[in-house]
């Protein structure tokens, strides 16, 4: 049997330094590096090389390799989503009113509400065989509704809006929109994954059950890491990730995406210890330019542009306008009903239609369960990729000169502003 750390050995730098390029590249184009990550995993698949040169891309990703950059990727995406529940600040999601909460629930709600009624004319075309309407339908609405709030944030901070009133608001209602769709996504797993209605209830319950054990194991959990911060970061750096890993084989055994799991522990998790802060930063340092790239071929190689066929691509055009429409209108509407003028409503509809890499992570776990053909996550992917490419081009031209969409004047502090040049 080949050994399969040579060809692992091939394949890992070519596609973390493929997606380094690629991320560099886009920055130049004022977009986020993900734009750039993503198109370089779906270009190292059959949308591109493995159509212009099948045998290159079989000799950097062959087959037998496939499975182990698979578990890598894997291992990147639980680590990014373990910070994505790190960052999420529970308080502001307890704190919501006015304005964040309507334009949450709308951005939410709508979306839902369209894509549901579009996934009931896609369901006898493009749903898999032997997948009910219910769990089809519940995807796609769910799918439609993500705003993807590391990537947003990754945006404003580049144009240093992270603390303006625009970004303060858009943050908090992307963060809101977040928490729901992952609570709604853990349904729609449970009914796809469960062969009966009693066994997704099941499932369910026990998501609630290891949710609340969690968050009552906080304290002692903060107590832990507190003491191991005293002996070394590597222990705590060990702790987190074990936990982090354990968490989502838990959600795994009981029926839910290993995903969820990741993310949950990153929200229960003591965030404001400095041994933590210091930890999460070596697992975003490793994790995401080494590992995440991974989960972006893995994406690629299952979406395929060449093999679409030619009917299917009105189903795509559909599924933009609906995914634009939805959050966009119900996003800017109710910034608009909640006393912004027409151009500040605007701005906040264009971010929060912002998907991204969250939106990646929804659809891979709707391949994996099976509730999409490869078809539909090839137009999915494109609607992700069109969808977040635009976001900064469009904010910059609806807000234009406006003073309340513009970054604050710089102080005049030379260490905050070498650390600002150091970050940016």
């Amino acid at each position: 049997m080949p050994d399969p750390l040579l060809p692992l050995l091939l394949a890992v730098p070519v596609v973390v330094l493929a997606c380094q390029a690629g991320g560099r590249a886009v920055r130049l184009l004022g977009q986020p590096p993900v734009i750039g990550e993503i198109l370089a995993g779906i270009l190292l698949g059959p949308s591109l090389l493995g159509w212009l040169a099948p045998g290159i891309q079989h000799h950097l990703l062959p087959p037998p390799v496939l499975p182990i950059t698979a578990a890598l990727g894997n291992l990147g995406l639980l680590s990014f989503l373990f910070l994505i529940g790190l960052e999420l600040d529970l308080r502001t999601l307890r704190t919501t009113r006015g304005a964040v909460a309507a334009v949450s629930l709308s951005g939410v709600l709508l979306p839902m509400a369209l894509g549901a009624a579009l996934a009931s004319a896609m369901y006898p075309h493009l749903a898999p065989p032997g997948v009910d309407r219910l769990p089809f339908t519940l995807f796609i609405a769910v799918a439609l509704s993500i705003t993807a709030f590391p990537v947003l944030a990754r945006i404003l901070a580049d144009r240093g809006l992270e603390t303006t009133p625009v970004g303060t608001l858009v943050m908090a209602c992307a963060a809101t929109d977040d928490a729901l769709a992952w609570c709604l996504l853990t349904a729609v797993v449970a009914l796809s994954t469960a062969g009966t209605a009693l066994s997704a209830v099941t499932t369910l319950a026990l998501s609630v059950v290891l949710a609340a054990g969690l968050t009552l194991l906080r304290p002692a959990m903060r107590a832990l890491l507190t003491r191991a911060g005293r002996t070394s970061d590597d222990l705590v750096l060990a702790l987190l990730f074990a936990g982090l890993c354990l968490s989502a084989y838990t959600t795994d055994q009981i029926g839910v995406h290993p995903a969820f799991g990741a993310f949950l522990f990153g929200a229960v998790a003591p965030r404001r210890l400095p041994a933590v802060q210091r930890s999460a930063a070596r697992i975003r340092a490793v994790m995401l330019p080494l590992f995440l790239p991974l989960f972006f071929v893995d994406t690629g190689l299952h979406t395929d542009f060449s093999n679409l066929p030619a009917g299917h691509w009105g189903w795509g055009a559909a599924l933009l306008a609906v995914a634009v429409i939805g959050k966009w209108g119900a996003t800017a509407g109710a910034a608009r009903l909640a006393g912004g003028d027409w151009r500040w409503s605007a701005a906040v509809g264009t971010l929060m239609n912002c998907r991204g890499l969250t939106e990646l992570v929804v659809l891979g776990i709707g391949r994996q369960i099976g509730v999409i053909t490869e078809e539909l996550f090839t137009l999915l992917v494109i609607m992700t990729v069109v969808t977040t490419a635009a976001t900064a081009p469009l904010f910059k031209r609806v807000a234009g000169d406006d003073p309340r969409m513009a970054p604050p004047i710089p102080q005049h502090d030379p260490e905050r502003n070498t650390a600002r040049e150091v970050t940016g």
